[in-house]
């Protein structure tokens, strides 16, 4: 291949929130020119629709924002005004709450993993075509989503969009039959999840590795998803007010979706980050399995992000099954809420990353003002540059189609938010 041709890659589709975007490659001989990637998608206005709406109406709004991770937007800005509010849980309710987490951390990885990174690394070019070869990975796909949604539900009353969270903890306590049904279906799936990551060790995970910033919350005594610091791996520790003086977003003129810069540099959030961040303080068990399966961190290998969902599923069963071991809580599904007037912001770790919510009310609990930056907006400076570091070092000799495939592995990696499927890539290619 000529590797002195000029290259012009326009990529129609890829997107951030369950849209669409575009990737725009143009590079001479050796030489990347123009790596951008487009986001397109009209502007989705939640931040707007929310103001004037009733702290009560918060929850089931922002879950709207994404089909794949809605608790996670929801609880953001649940624990947000409940901070402001001076709400403190009891026990169970906090208990709960993590469950549905981590069922929606489960069933998010294992769709991932299966059905839009498995057939990269097979040599298929969509699931569909891998399952005649290899049903037994998308069964191990099915079986592991379906867990992780009867987690989702048991609280949510249904896995997509739920209805069950408010300000001051549930709408109800789940019942005892369904709690039971939901434990077995747990442990019957830990198996699984723990033959997954020895399978992600199988897999010829190709290595550009470069340095870069990672962000996740971290905790103590908890691997994080409703609480922490936010940790910078350029040695910041955040509070959630600190967020705003550190993170900035900007508008670019080739994307319809801010970009966020810690200080005016990328930086990823995700998977990869957190187990960077809190591989530490992992239960042992995992740690040793993950020690004997030769899988180290922290690394800075994007395409090791498979054996990091992997790990967290595994994690997320076994917690989860803690907390079921013991019987179903009974009590109060609530607390009393008395809204304030004020400010208030909190993170928490959706699957794809941390999230940051902001919120202005009124003395009545009413939205004045918000700011919701979900985690594939903070990534998407990072891929731009993972792309142009990897891109360059696989080789533009390389003909169209196999830089395609290479640009859609290096993007699936991160398992940006949108809502296509595996092809979210579909290139014009015009050369001159």
């Amino acid at each position: 291949m000529n590797n002195n041709r000029t290259i012009k890659l326009n990529v129609p589709f890829v997107t951030r929130l369950e849209g669409e975007g575009a990737l725009e490659l143009s590079a001479k001989g050796d030489s990347i020119e123009k790596l951008h990637l487009k986001i397109f998608e009209p502007p989705r206005l939640f931040e707007k629709f929310l103001e004037g709406k009733s702290y009560k109406d918060v929850p089931d709004l922002n879950a709207r924002i994404c089909g794949i991770c809605p608790m996670a937007y929801q609880l953001t800005s649940i624990q947000a005004m409940e901070q402001l509010f001076g709400i403190k849980l009891p026990k169970h309710l906090v208990q709960l709450r993590r469950l549905m987490n981590l069922g929606e951390w489960i069933q998010s990885h294992a769709l991932h993993i299966h059905f839009l990174a498995a057939p990269d690394f097979l040599g298929f070019d969509s699931a569909i075509h891998m399952a005649k070869q290899y049903p037994q990975i998308l069964q191990r796909g099915m079986l592991l989503q379906e867990a992780g949604n009867a987690l989702m539900a048991l609280l949510g009353g249904r896995s997509v969009h739920p209805v069950g969270l408010q300000v001051g903890g549930f709408g109800r306590l789940p019942d005892r039959k369904r709690w039971d049904e939901v434990r077995t279906k747990i442990d019957n799936a830990l198996p699984a999840a723990k033959s997954l990551i020895a399978w992600t060790t199988t897999l010829d995970l190709p290595d550009y590795s470069h340095d870069f910033i990672w962000v996740s919350l971290k905790h103590s005594k908890k691997y994080p998803i409703n609480g922490g610091r936010i940790v910078t791996s350029n040695g910041l520790s955040l509070t959630y007010k600190g967020y705003a003086k550190q993170f900035h977003e900007h508008q670019v003129a080739h994307s319809t979706a801010f970009y966020s810069l810690l200080n005016g540099q990328d930086y990823l959030v995700g998977p990869l980050a957190r187990l960077n961040n809190n591989y530490m303080i992992l239960p042992n068990p995992i740690k040793k399995l993950i020690t004997q399966l030769g899988i180290t961190f922290p690394n800075q290998n994007m395409f090791t992000s498979i054996q990091a969902r992997a790990i967290e599923i595994v994690y997320s069963l076994y917690e989860a099954s803690k907390i079921m071991a013991g019987s179903c809580p009974t009590g109060e599904s609530h607390v009393p809420v008395t809204p304030k007037a004020g400010t208030c912001c909190f993170c928490t770790e959706a699957p794809r990353g941390m999230i940051y919510h902001r919120y202005k009310l009124d003395d009545k609990g009413n939205v004045v003002r918000c700011t919701i930056i979900p985690p594939t907006s903070q990534n998407q400076a990072r891929i731009e540059q993972d792309l142009k570091y990897s891109v360059k070092k696989f080789g533009l000799n390389h003909s169209d189609q196999t830089l395609k495939f290479f640009c859609e592995q290096v993007i699936r990696n991160y398992d940006p938010c949108i809502s296509c499927s595996t092809h979210f890539l579909d290139f014009k290619i015009l050369r001159s």
